[in-house]
């Protein structure tokens, strides 16, 4: 069968919920061993116990002595995928310094941490990394600015780390549309507390396709490339978002 990562290791951060859970969840159907890291350690104690043949490590991907630590301790890794993160709604104007710092030491910084200690384990197994971008990444969105600049990073760091390790590791960055996680109800309850319904049809209907992103879907994507059938993909930024970026 395709796409099956037999005795291979996968580490996915945020992966206790959303797009990171149905990831862990779809690269363990396929065979991995998948340790789930998670800031919420209960989340991903729960989660590694239901998958079996995995383990949570609780993880602030900010702190880079922990980073070091947790990651340092791994005998093997094969595949890391990027994907804790968190947003924020707002333009320049309305953004904060401490905000703003806030996003970019999760979303930037800590993907920095987290592939910096992995990358001497995936050069050794000559594994990938499939880093989870989004749609923000490559096109501007409104009130979005601290998180079109973190994508936006996130999307040059994967390209210049497929050019870094041309032979030794393949690096793809997937950017999604809007998701339906606990990330967007995170957004519609914080923002958009009395008109819940109304706004998650204006986001349903902002991609072409007329819904939203389930998080399987996003989760079935990198399981495609952290296979080896991506052999020959690296250094891509695959939108997977409904017909948005082609409107």
């Amino acid at each position: 069968m395709p796409f099956r990562l037999k005795n291979r290791v996968a580490l996915v951060t945020g992966g206790a919920s959303g797009i990171g859970e149905a990831t862990c969840r779809v690269l363990a159907a396929a065979g991995a061993e998948v340790i789930v890291a998670d800031l919420n350690g209960e989340a991903a104690r729960k989660l590694a116990a239901e998958l079996g043949r995995s383990r949570a490590m609780p993880l602030d991907i900010s702190n880079e002595a922990a980073v070091e630590t947790a990651l340092g301790g791994l005998e093997r890794l094969d595949v890391l995928v990027n994907n804790a993160g968190i947003g924020l709604v707002g333009g320049i104007e309305e953004t904060s310094t401490e905000d703003f710092e806030r996003l970019m030491r999760v979303n930037v910084t800590g993907v920095f941490l987290v592939t910096k200690a992995a990358i001497p384990k995936l050069v050794a197994s000559r594994g990938n990394i499939v880093n989870i971008g989004s749609v923000a990444g490559v096109v501007g969105i409104k009130k979005r600015f601290a998180y079109c600049a973190t994508k936006g990073a996130v999307v040059a760091m994967t390209r210049q780390l497929a050019v870094e390790y041309p032979q030794q590791i393949r690096v793809n960055c997937i950017c999604p549309g809007t998701v339906d996680s606990p990330f967007v109800e995170g957004y519609l309850e914080k923002y958009h507390k009395h008109e819940k319904d109304k706004v998650r049809q204006e986001l349903n209907l902002r991609q072409p396709i007329g819904r939203l992103g389930r998080p399987e879907e996003i989760a079935n994507l990198a399981l495609y490339l952290a296979s080896d059938e991506a052999a020959f993909v690296t250094g891509s930024i695959v939108t997977i978002d409904g017909g948005w970026t082609a409107a």
